[in-house]
C-alpha cells in the first residue's frame, strides 16, 4: 500500500511542479468545448432535454479526449529517461505500480473534470443559469453531477492508464493509445452522458440509479482486471 502512495505522489508532484499533463489536458478539453460550443451554439430553439444532452455530450466527449491526452504522459517521463525498465523493478507487485499510476493520472484528470463540466453547462446553456420565469427548466443537481463526474473519470483513467502501459514503448503509440482504449470505454461513455443529462432535466434518482450503478461496477471490475493484468503488460 505504501508503495501505491510513493509512487503516486511522486507522479503528482512532477505534474504540479511542470504542470505539463495537467496543462495539456486542460488546453485540450477546453478546445473541444470550444469548437462543440461554436458548431452547436447554445440553447436557443432546443427543449430542455436536447439542451441537456447535447451539454453531456460535448463534455464528455472533451473529458474522454483528454483522458487519453493525460494516460500518454503516464509512462512517458520514465520512457523518455530510459527507466521504464527500472520502474518495473520497483519494490512490491506490479499490480501497485499500476495503481500508483492511475492515481497519478487520476488527480490531473479531476481537476480538469472540475473545470469542464460547469464550463461546458453554461456554454451550452444547461447548468439553470439562464432560467427565466415561463420557460422549461431545472435546477442543476451539482453534488450528482460531481458524484456521476468521479465514477466516469475514473472510469476513462482505469482504462486509459491500463493500455498507456501497453503502449508505451511503441512507435505509434500516440495513435495506438485511442484505438485501444476508446472502444472499451464506450460504455462508461454511453452511462456518463445519459447519468448527466438525466441529472439537468430533472429526472428523480430512481430512473437514475442503474447508471451509477453500472458505472461503479465497470470501475472496480476494470481496476481489478487491470492491476491483475498488469503484470503481463509491462513484462510484454
Amino acid at each position: 500500500m505504501n508503495n501505491i502512495f510513493h509512487l503516486a505522489a511522486k507522479d503528482l508532484r512532477v505534474a504540479g511542479r511542470t504542470r505539463d499533463t495537467l496543462l495539456a489536458t486542460a488546453f485540450f478539453a477546453g478546445l473541444v468545448l470550444l469548437v462543440l460550443g461554436l458548431a452547436l451554439g447554445g440553447n436557443v430553439g432546443r427543449t430542455l432535454s436536447q439542451t441537456a444532452g447535447v451539454a453531456s455530450g460535448a463534455v464528455w466527449t472533451a473529458l474522454a479526449l483528454a483522458a487519453a491526452v493525460g494516460a500518454q504522459r503516464a509512462f512517458a517521463q520514465e520512457q523518455e529517461a530510459g527507466a521504464l525498465e527500472q520502474l518495473t523493478l520497483y519494490p512490491g507487485p506490479h499490480g501497485a505500480l499500476y495503481l500508483g499510476k492511475l492515481l497519478g493520472v487520476l488527480g490531473p484528470l479531476l481537476l480538469v473534470a472540475a473545470f469542464t463540466l460547469p464550463a461546458g453547462l453554461l456554454l451550452f446553456g444547461a447548468a439553470g443559469a439562464d432560467c427565466v420565469p415561463g420557460r422549461e427548466c431545472a435546477p442543476t443537481p451539482w453534488p450528482l453531477l460531481a458524484l456521476v463526474t468521479v465514477l466516469g473519470v475514473t472510469g476513462f483513467a482505469a482504462g486509459t492508464t491500463f493500455y498507456g502501459s501497453i503502449t508505451v514503448s511503441l512507435r505509434a503509440r500516440e495513435a495506438l493509445l485511442p484505438a485501444l482504449a476508446f472502444p472499451i470505454l464506450v460504455p462508461v461513455v454511453i452511462a456518463t452522458v445519459r447519468a448527466t443529462s438525466g441529472l439537468i432535466e430533472g429526472l428523480p434518482f430512481d430512473e437514475l440509479w442503474p447508471w451509477f450503478a453500472f458505472l461503479t461496477a465497470f470501475d472496480i471490475g476494470t481496476i481489478i482486471l487491470a492491476t491483475l493484468l498488469f503484470p503481463y503488460a509491462v513484462e510484454g
